[in-house]
């Protein structure tokens, strides 16, 4: 079994920082891509940044430029910093990672934790 556990969501003022865990645990033979999505409500989910095994990344592009992703292979951890945060950020953010197991890479989801931005 996979498990991915998020942490560091919360309430933030429009122009603050937040930072965002991301841990994996388990039978893992192999992280692949690790990344971050968002929903908020209403609307369809979508990319915020993605880091693969080689540190290359890519984001949405609603918050290029505010958001940074790393990630830490020896703790298997993904993180993703956030800066200039709006309203329009306000979300539930999930984690997510590509993880080979015992079985072929599957994609493995966090529970989600709560993103809000207050104007």
């Amino acid at each position: 079994q996979v498990h991915l556990v998020e942490s560091g969501g919360g309430l933030v003022q429009a122009g603050g920082s937040l930072r965002l865990s991301c841990a994996a645990s388990g039978d893992i033979f192999t992280i692949l891509a690790m990344g971050w999505y968002r929903q908020a409500p209403g609307k369809q989910r979508e990319l915020v940044a993605v880091i693969g095994t080689g540190g290359d990344t890519n984001y949405g592009d609603s918050v290029k430029g505010r958001v940074a992703i790393s990630r830490d292979n020896a703790k298997n951890t993904v993180s993703l910093q956030m800066s200039s945060l709006k309203p329009e950020d306000t979300a539930v953010y999930s984690c997510y990672a590509t993880i080979r197991t015992i079985h072929p890479p599957y994609d493995y989801w966090g529970q989600g934790t709560q993103v809000t931005v207050s104007s």
